[in-house]
C-alpha cells in the first residue's frame, strides 16, 4: 500500500520538526483530558498516519517512524497505514521507549506534547531517551498543529443540564461528597480533568466527543465544596448557569493553566491516570503540594444509584426492540444480495431513530461482513465497505446514548448456511458467554478473576481473542468507563484488579476471530448485583443481564451445550420475548417468538 497523502503529511511533519530544532516527536490518540474518544480537532494520528482506531501512538524520527497499537488493531494497522512510511509496532510486547531507544542517537532531541501525556510516561520516556544520551523535550505548542492545514476547531456546541430525575442525585450534593473526601485526607482541592467526571459530578451533558456526551471543560473542586468550572463561555446557557448556581465559578476554559499557578502551598490531589503531565508540571511551578489520588468521581460515577440502575434498564428494552427488528430485516433482505456494510449500518440507525429517543449512537456501529468480522474494532468506512454475503458470518457490534442510559450489544447472525467451524466457535463464545452472566463470586472480587470463565471453551481447542472480556458502561455518558474491567492481568490493563462493586455496569463480550474468514461475538450488558445463596458463609455477589435481543440459534451447535447451557439460553430468550414483545410492531411479533423459540436439544457431547 502507498500513500502520498500520508508520505507528504510525514515529510510536513519533519520539517516542521526541523524547524523547531527536533529530531522526532511522538504522537498519541489523545487530548487534554487523556480521553480515549477525542474530538476531531484532537485526530492528530489519524491525520498523520491514516489510522482509525480509538487507542495507538506513533513516533516520528529524521529517516524511520512506527505506529504501536495493541491486538485488537493488529489487522486494522497494515490496512491502514502505510508500511512503507510506518513500523508497524505492537503492544504491550514493545513500547515507545523500547522503540525510541533503539533508534535514536547521542545528541537527538525528541519532543513531545505535554497537554497529550502522562507525567509517568513522560518521564519514563525521558529516562530511556537519556540512557543513549538523547533528550525528551515538552513543546510549548504542538507541531502537528502547524502542519495540519484543515485542522478543525474545538466543538462550540453548548452543554445541558443532565436532569437530577436521570441522574439520581443533585450536583451539590455529588459536589459535597467530594468536599468531604477532600477533608478527610487533608487536602484543600481536587484537579478534575476527565470529561465523564466533570459531566458526572456537575450534572452537565454536551456534544463535543463523538459519540459521548460530554463538554469540554476542566475543573477544580475545593474543600469547602465550591468548584471552579474551565469552559469556553459559549458553551454556557442561562439554563446552566443557574442549574450550576452560586458555589460553582465559570471561567473560561483557557484560564485553566493559569489558575493552576494561584494554588501555590494548596495541598491538591491530581489523579496520574487522568491528568496530563502539563498539569503537574504547572502545579509544581507553583508550588503546590500535588498528592497523588484517583479522580474522585471515578468509583461513585461506576457504582450507578437505582435511578440510574432504572434508567438504563428502559433504555435496553428501547434498544432491544431496535435491534432486534434489525435482526429481522437482515434476515429477510441480506440472502437475497445488495446490501453492504454501510447499508446495514444506516438501517440500523434508522430502527433506532424510530423510538424518537436516540440523542446518538453510543460508538461507531461496527458492521463487519465476512472477514472484516476478524477485525474486533473494525470501522467501515467506503474504502473498506463490503457486501453481505451468502455462506458467510456478519457481525455487529452497536449502541445508543438515550438520556436515561448507554447501550452497547454484539450480535452475530449467518447469512444462509453456516460451515461445522463457525457453529462450534460460536457455541463455545456462547458457552463462555453463558459462564460469566451466571457466575457467583465473593463480594471483593476483580474482574480478572473472572475473565477466564470466559476464555475456557475456547482455550481447550487451544483458541483465544485479543481483548477483554468486559468493559465498563456508563448511563448517558462513555461507553467505555472505568475503574472495572473484565481482562486478562497481564500486561498493566487499568481495572481488571479492581473490585467488583453492586451497582457497576460491565459488558460480557467474549469473541473468536479467524483472520481472512470471520468474527464472532457475543455481547450484552450485566449489572452487578447482590445475590442470596443459602447457606453462604461471604457475602455474594451475580451479574443481572439488561441486554435483550434474540441469539442466533443457528448458529448452536446444542450437543456442544450443557443442559444448563440450554436452559440458561431458552430462559434468556423466554426474557426476550417477555420485554420486547409489547414494544414489537404486531406483525413482527411472530418473527421474534420463532427466533426465541426453544433450543432442539440434541444429545450432549463432551464440553467443548
Amino acid at each position: 500500500m502507498s500513500s502520498p497523502v500520508h508520505a507528504e503529511r510525514l515529510a510536513r511533519l519533519r520539517a516542521e520538526l526541523a524547524a523547531r530544532g527536533l529530531d522526532g516527536f511522538v504522537v498519541p490518540i489523545s487530548d487534554e483530558h487523556m480521553s480515549e474518544y477525542v474530538g476531531e480537532y484532537a485526530q492528530r494520528m489519524a491525520w498523520l498516519t491514516g489510522f482509525g482506531g480509538s487507542a495507538g501512538t506513533a513516533a516520528v524520527l529524521p529517516t524511520k517512524a512506527a505506529v504501536f497499537v495493541d491486538g485488537r488493531y493488529t489487522v486494522q494497522v497494515r490496512d491502514q497505514v502505510d508500511g512503507s512510511l510506518f513500523d508497524y509496532v505492537g503492544v504491550p510486547q514493545s513500547s515507545v521507549a523500547e522503540w525510541l531507544g533503539a533508534h535514536v542517537v547521542a545528541g537527538q532531541k525528541v519532543g513531545f506534547d505535554p497537554w497529550l501525556h502522562g507525567i509517568d510516561w513522560a518521564r519514563g520516556l525521558g529516562r530511556a531517551l537519556a540512557v543513549k544520551g538523547a533528550q525528551l523535550v515538552a513543546v510549548d505548542a504542538n507541531p502537528i498543529d502547524a502542519a495540519w492545514d484543515d485542522q478543525p476547531a474545538p466543538s462550540g456546541a453548548v452543554v445541558t443540564v443532565h436532569d437530577a430525575k436521570l441522574a439520581g442525585q443533585a450536583a451539590g450534593d455529588k459536589r459535597a461528597v467530594i468536599a468531604d473526601w477532600l477533608k478527610d485526607k487533608g487536602l484543600d482541592t481536587t484537579v478534575m480533568t476527565a470529561l465523564d467526571s466533570v459531566a458526572w459530578t456537575f450534572n452537565i451533558r454536551g456534544s463535543d466527543v463523538s459519540r459521548t456526551p460530554v463538554g469540554l471543560a476542566f475543573a477544580l473542586l475545593h474543600a469547602d465544596a465550591t468548584a471552579d468550572l474551565f469552559i469556553a463561555p459559549e458553551k454556557i446557557t442561562d439554563a446552566v448557569r443557574t442549574h450550576l448556581g452560586n458555589s460553582v465559578r465559570i471561567h473560561n476554559r483557557d484560564a485553566f493553566e493559569g489558575a493552576l499557578a494561584d494554588l501555590k502551598d494548596k495541598k491538591v490531589a491530581v489523579d496520574p491516570d487522568r491528568a496530563v503531565a502539563a498539569i503537574f508540571t504547572a502545579l509544581e511551578a507553583a508550588g503546590a503540594k500535588i498528592e497523588r489520588h484517583r479522580d474522585p468521581a471515578v468509583l461513585p460515577k461506576a457504582i450507578k444509584n437505582d435511578i440510574e440502575l432504572n434508567g438504563t434498564r428502559a433504555a435496553h428494552v428501547r434498544d432491544g426492540v431496535a435491534v432486534t427488528r434489525f435482526l429481522k430485516w437482515m434476515e429477510e433482505v441480506a440472502p437475497q444480495g445488495g446490501l453492504d456494510e454501510l447499508g446495514a449500518a444506516a438501517k440500523l440507525r434508522a430502527f433506532r431513530e424510530e423510538s424518537g429517543a436516540l440523542v446518538d449512537l453510543s460508538f461507531d456501529t461496527i458492521s463487519a461482513a465476512g472477514p472484516n468480522g476478524a477485525l474486533p474494532h473494525y470501522k467501515v468506512d467506503a474504502t473498506t465497505n463490503r457486501a453481505v454475503e451468502s455462506g458467510t458470518l456478519y457481525l455487529v457490534d452497536s449502541g445508543g446514548q438515550y438520556a436515561d442510559g448507554t447501550t452497547d450489544i454484539t450480535r452475530t447472525i449467518a447469512i444462509g448456511t453456516p460451515t461445522a467451524e463457525m457453529r462450534r466457535r460460536f457455541t463455545q463464545v456462547l458457552k463462555g458467554h453463558i459462564a460469566l452472566a451466571t457466575a457467583r463470586f465473593p463480594k471483593g472480587t476483580r474482574g480478572s478473576q473472572l475473565d477466564i470463565l470466559a476464555r475456557q471453551y475456547l482455550w481447550a481447542d487451544g483458541v483465544d481473542y485479543a481483548h477483554g472480556t468486559g468493559h465498563g458502561v456508563g448511563t448517558y455518558l462513555a461507553v467505555h468507563e472505568g475503574p472495572q474491567r473484565i481482562a486478562k492481568p497481564a500486561g498493566g490493563q487499568a481495572g481488571t484488579e479492581e473490585a467488583l462493586h453492586a451497582g457497576m455496569i460491565l459488558s460480557n463480550e467474549p469473541g473468536y476471530y479467524k483472520a481472512g474468514s470471520f468474527g464472532i461475538r457475543i455481547e450484552n450488558l450485566i449489572i452487578v448485583v447482590p445475590v442470596h445463596i443459602d447457606g453462604a458463609e461471604e457475602d455474594m455477589m451475580a451479574f443481572e443481564t439488561i441486554t435483550f435481543a434474540p441469539i442466533a440459534r443457528d448458529l448452536v451447535d446444542s450437543a456442544l451445550l450443557s443442559p444448563a447451557e440450554a436452559d440458561w439460553l431458552d430462559a434468556y430468550h423466554a426474557q426476550v420475548i417477555e420485554k420486547l414483545g409489547a414494544g414489537m410492531p404486531e406483525e413482527e411479533r411472530g418473527w421474534l417468538e420463532a427466533a426465541c423459540a426453544p433450543l432442539d436439544r440434541a444429545p450432549t457431547a463432551l464440553a467443548a
